[in-house]
């Protein structure tokens, strides 16, 4: 262990274990996916519908992400046309407590913020 301003870091190759978790679900997309998916299964077309900025592109590099670090688990079913379909694994649902604080932190400070577009 190391310490970093006072505090207690894990050294995983050199890096803080907030650093290792930022990671796996940093960036603009990922945490929004998993959040979507915390609800429940869903399919491309429904995540592209629930996350309306998101290109297919992008929609697609995040999945696979999260798919190969064991977050998502992607299912195909041998339909014509295929049906594809999402959800979480075990691995994945052990991330709902983050996603759901930082969902509760999002709301608090979009009220903070309007409450100072409205005081100014």
């Amino acid at each position: 262990m190391r310490q970093r301003d006072g505090k207690q870091c894990d050294d995983l190759k050199g890096r803080c274990a907030v650093e290792a978790t930022l990671g796996v679900i940093g960036g603009r997309w990922k945490a929004a996916v998993l959040f979507q998916l915390a609800s429940g299964t869903q399919r491309f077309g429904q995540l592209r519908k629930l996350l309306p900025n998101i290109t297919q592109r992008m929609l697609t590099l995040q999945l696979r992400e999260l798919e190969q670090d064991g977050l998502v688990r992607r299912t195909v079913y041998a339909e014509v046309p295929p049906r594809v379909e999402y959800d979480l694994t075990a691995w994945g649902e052990s991330l709902r407590p983050i996603i759901d604080a930082m969902s509760e932190w999002g709301q608090r400070y979009r009220r903070r913020l309007d409450g100072k577009a409205k005081a100014g």
